[in-house]
Order: C-alpha cells, then structure tokens, then sequence
C-alpha cells in the first residue's frame, strides 16, 4: 500500500535511499524490496522504529545484496552528509512539522545533484473535509497542523532550489475511511461503519479484487487522499 512510485526516483544498483519520517517502514521496506538501493528510514518516534525494525525480520532478505536500516532523526537536523544520499522520500509528514521550508531545505541539503525527491501530503480538498467533520482530528497531539494546496507543495520545494518533474494522486478508497472516522470521532472505535470499511481496506490490500483495483482508478483524480509530487536536484 505505497503511496511513492519507486520507479519515478530512478534508483541504480549501489545506490542509496533516504526515507524521512518512515514510521513504522511501510516505504523504506517496499523500496527495500522493490528497487536495487539501499534504504535507511529515519523517524523521530523511537516506537515506530522498534516495529519497523521488527517488521522488516517477516520478510526474506537473505538473497539480497543491498540493506535496509533504521534509525533515529530530525527531519530538520539530518545526521548524513551534505550531497550523500541518491534519492529521498518524504511521505506524509510535512503536515504535521513547525516549519515546512527549513525541513525541505535540509532534505534538500542531503541529496546529491541529480537525485530524486519525492514529497506526499494529506491531498487539500479530502483533508479540508476531514477538518471540517471534526475539530478533534487536527487537535491530536503530533497531529496536522497545516494543508497544503497543489501550488504550494509545488512552490515549497522549488523555491529550495528543486526542479518540479511530476505528481500523481494516490489512494482514492482512503478518504470516505478517513471522512467516517472524523465523522464519528469520539466513537471511532466501536462505530460499525468505520470497522467494515476498515475491513474493505485489508480485504483490497490482501487480494487485490480487480473491482477495487477500478474503483481505486476512477476515484484518485476525484478523492484520492494523498498528493505526490517529484523533484529533481539540479546537476
């Protein structure tokens, strides 16, 4: 359930990933598996660190020549070096920091000439629904803080100095799941409407039903949650 396309940061064997704010590894483990580099996933919640590291032992890595590895950091502190990492993804988490420029300009900082960055935010209008249904929901503590609209993702990390390549939206099914739980915030846990949609979710992440496969087509240019966008750093 990846919302980055791995094929649009155009890794080479040797080389290496940075997965900003990876939480529990949904991305760093996919890249892991589904690119030639090598991963290192960073998150400021030791927690999520624990289960992504425990995550990556359920799958069978032996026969790979490349890593994945996990640690902790600050988006606004990276602890790598100027101009050491081949591509860098940021999925879902310039929402919820203090300053969105002083992080981009850092994941900027890190990535060589000629890399790929790739960036993913709560989608405006889907998001903007979300707040409305529940003054909770943007309250939570390391919740969102902000929303970004398409322009202005756009405009953040090209005024760092990066040059726009493309953007996609992604997962289309997510939003009425996020729009039932703000709706029924409070009892979010019992509501029947939010359990059997949760299990529609898995239902479509487990067997990948050709139905959902259509719906989800038909319904990211419409509601899809997340907004992707593609940078590169100029040589």
């Amino acid at each position: 359930m990846n919302t980055i396309k791995y094929n649009n940061l155009n890794l080479r064997e040797g080389q290496l990933m940075l997965d900003m704010g990876c939480g529990e590894g949904r991305h760093s483990i996919g890249a892991l598996l589904e690119t030639p580099a090598s991963i290192v996933g960073m998150d400021l919640s030791f927690e999520d660190i624990k289960i992504a590291q425990s995550r990556l032992k359920d799958f069978d890595t032996s026969e790979l020549s490349t890593s994945c590895t996990f640690g902790l950091g600050n988006i606004d502190d990276i602890p790598l070096k100027d101009s050491s990492l081949d591509a860098v993804i940021c999925s879902e988490v310039l929402e919820h920091v203090d300053s969105p420029n002083e992080s981009v300009r850092e994941l900027v900082r890190v990535l060589k000439p000629g890399g790929v960055m790739a960036l993913s935010v709560p989608r405006y209008l889907p998001e903007l629904i979300c707040w409305k249904l529940s003054k909770e929901y943007s309250k939570t503590p390391g919740g969102h803080v902000r929303i970004f609209k398409h322009q202005e993702l756009k405009n953040l990390a090209v005024s760092n100095g990066l040059e726009y390549q493309s953007f996609h939206w992604a997962h289309g099914l997510h939003s009425p799941y996020w729009w039932l739980q703000c709706l029924f915030w409070k009892t979010k846990e019992d509501s029947f409407l939010v359990k059997q949609y949760h299990k529609l979710l898995v239902w479509d992440l487990m067997k990948k039903p050709l139905f959902t496969k259509i719906l989800e087509s038909i319904l990211q240019p419409l509601i899809g949650k997340s907004l992707v966008m593609y940078f590169r750093k100029p040589i």
